[in-house]
């Protein structure tokens, strides 16, 4: 698996350090106010430093998005009053040298509401402006080519790009520890002998200084250009807010992940030990776009698809076991690496043609991860022994996939693993070609002597097309080399009604109703029964009253499964299936507002008959085949969660 995180050994053991190794080196020079007297008459000092930034915006962060924030501004002290800064945060330019001094008169406090403001409790932020921020070099000064924003924990005033590393690993520390750990941001003011916090251009920190500069450029790649483009005009002093909180976030998070990298690089460039030498505009540094938008995104399936007691399925929802556990992985853009499975996962070529189509980005599909399962026993089997069993890599960029398996659960399909363990010789592989963004075909060819498959998408009249968004379930036609056919086919007809209350059920606006429904055919060597036809796809989609994302959610999904009804433990006679799916309610306070249809949980049932179209769906069912339990985070979650490991 491509691994998120680069970092040698060594200096993941200082990135992580614990508490208790402090740098005697910190307090030298009184940045971090150690042993200093704050004088409230004194306005805030400090530097700007990359080499030193003449012209950069500086401000003292009060309340916590990382921007200036203009007045004006209400902070919060701490017997609960109310203190308002009239002109905002305090900010200033820098001049030469870096220096920068912040007015913080605003912060004195009428004795009689509270005590006053102390600017060492904030941290500062420093933004270098394109074309306009000069940094101090040996050749004169020299224009900052594009823009990137620095940090610096409270107490700290030299602000650095190595400052902004101490900063953001000691918050991902926080977010990783327990409630009743205390992060002390000094622990990670330290890396690999360096000292975070001190003015290496002062100190004369050649090796210091080319990392700076190294992790500026890499902070500036990853700066929006939407971003950039604004602080570049001629009118603009970095007083701008187009950044989320959770944006700025992302890049500290971003620059502290791929920092080994940076600093490897820079590592591979020296000649004799001689940093001061190494040209970093010249480094091929490595290239990590980054989702800024902080997407949620699957993280976890939990599979329970074992009969206690190794009974027949399908079985009472209490009696369901765990069998398996899916880990979903991504880049710092929110792009699909790999499925990881403790048990058994099941590939599944219509799910990889969505994530084609979403070009392996999962936040851009409306719903995220539409399943299939193993029933064998054996993937129980392997998830009570613990350890990692099954991968699903993703190559986007060389329209490739393979998967990886050290069990024998996919025997039906007669795939065998190469090997016991996992990264031998992949089973499957899967590559496609694409027209104008769109899947013309998928060939899947299994190692080994079962019949390969050629998959083509077929998405007219499809809820892919109707619904106008990526991610909607698309027909196909399937075939093999042993000469089996295979075709979904989405036909005229869709049905839309608006939700409607009974009776007995009355209308329930927040709840899961069944508002379209998409017919289509199915033909293969074991069709469905006539008894369930006609054959419909059921979504609940609408508008809904302060939601900025659309209602496009699959309820039901029929489909036919001959290998999961072979199965000793599968009790099914027609070998029909179907998923149903549940989501939260629409007025649950935890829905996420843009992004309102992430499954909650699905359930696999023998198939039934089509509902009525504008009726509530049914309830969750009480036994099933299989029940899947999806598990999220938001980007920024899952990469500090990464920083943790």
């Amino acid at each position: 698996m491509k691994p998120l995180i680069s970092f040698s050994f060594a200096f993941m053991t200082v990135l992580l350090a614990g508490c208790g190794e402090e740098s005697d080196r910190l307090p030298v020079d009184g940045r971090d106010f150690d042993g200093v007297e704050y004088s409230e008459a004194a306005p805030y000092e400090g530097r700007v430093i990359d080499g030193y930034l003449r012209n950069a915006r500086v401000w003292l962060d009060m309340d916590g998005d990382g921007q200036p924030t203009p007045g004006p501004l209400a902070i919060t002290l701490a017997n609960g009053a109310i203190h308002t800064l009239e002109n905002g945060e305090p900010t200033a330019m820098t001049g030469p040298g870096g220096h920068f001094e912040l007015d913080i008169s605003p912060l004195a406090v009428n004795e009689q509401v509270g005590a006053d403001l102390d600017p060492r409790d904030y941290p500062l932020y420093a933004l270098a402006l394109p074309g306009k921020t000069q940094e101090e070099t040996s050749a004169g000064e020299i224009p900052v080519p594009r823009a990137y924003l620095m940090s610096a924990s409270p107490g700290v005033s030299q602000v650095t790009p190595l400052s902004t590393i101490a900063r953001y690993r000691a918050l991902a520390a926080e977010r990783n520890a327990p409630a009743s750990v205390t992060v002390n941001p000094r622990d990670y003011a330290e890396l690999d002998g360096l000292n975070l916090l001190e003015d290496y251009v002062l100190a004369g920190n050649h090796r210091a200084h080319a990392y700076a500069r190294a992790l500026a450029r890499f902070s500036a790649s990853q700066m929006p250009d939407s971003y950039n483009d604004a602080l570049s005009q001629p009118d603009a002093d970095g007083r701008v807010q187009l950044l989320s909180e959770d944006a700025i976030f992302l890049l500290g998070v971003s620059l502290v992940q791929n920092a080994g990298a940076v600093i490897e690089t820079v590592n591979n460039a020296v000649v004799a030990g001689d940093y001061a030498s190494v040209d970093t505009d010249s480094l091929v540094l490595p290239d990590v776009p980054l989702e800024t938008e902080n997407p949620t995104l699957v993280t976890t399936v939990d599979v329970f698809a074992y009969a206690d007691g190794g009974g027949e399925l399908p079985v009472g929802d209490s009696s369901l076991e765990a069998s398996a556990r899916l880990h979903f992985d991504y880049t710092a853009g929110g792009r699909l690496l790999s499925i990881t499975s403790q048990g058994c996962l099941a590939p599944d070529t219509t799910e990889l043609v969505r994530l084609i189509e979403a070009d392996g980005f999962m936040a851009r599909l409306n719903s995220q991860w539409l399943p299939a399962v193993v029933l064998s026993e054996q993937s129980y089997a392997r998830f009570e022994e613990g350890g990692l069993h099954e991968r699903w890599v993703f190559d986007w960029d060389n329209q490739t996939a393979h998967f990886d398996t050290a069990t024998h659960c996919h025997a039906a399909r007669g795939v065998s693993p190469d090997s016991s363990e996992l990264d031998g010789t992949p089973e499957i592989r899967w590559s496609w070609s694409l027209e104008e963004g769109q899947v013309v075909s998928v060939e899947e060819v299994i190692n080994g002597p079962a019949a390969d498959h050629t998959y083509e998408p077929v998405p007219a009249e499809s809820p892919a097309v109707k619904l106008s968004v990526p991610g909607g379930a698309p027909g196909f036609r399937r075939s093999d080399t042993a000469g089996g056919t295979e075709s979904l086919l989405f036909t005229p007809s869709d049905q839309a009604c608006p939700p409607q209350g009974t009776e007995q059920d009355p209308l329930d606006e927040a709840g899961q109703y069944i508002t379209r429904t998409f017919p289509f055919t199915y033909t293969a060597a074991t069709p469905f029964p006539e008894a369930l036809e006609p054959l419909f796809y059921e979504y609940d989609v609408r508008a809904y009253d302060g939601l900025d994302g659309a209602v496009q959610r699959l309820l039901r999904k029929p489909f036919m499964a001959p290998e999961l009804a072979a199965l000793a433990n599968v009790d099914s006679d027609d070998s029909a299936f179907e998923w149903l799916f549940y989501y939260p309610r629409l007025d649950d306070a935890a829905l996420i507002n843009d992004q309102p249809n992430l499954i909650d949980a699905a359930f696999l049932l023998d198939a039934g008959t089509a509902a009525t179209c504008g009726l509530a769906f049914q309830a969750r069912p009480r036994s099933s085949f299989a029940r899947l339990e999806y598990g999220y985070q938001t980007l920024s979650e899952y990469l500090v969660g990464l920083i943790g490991e």
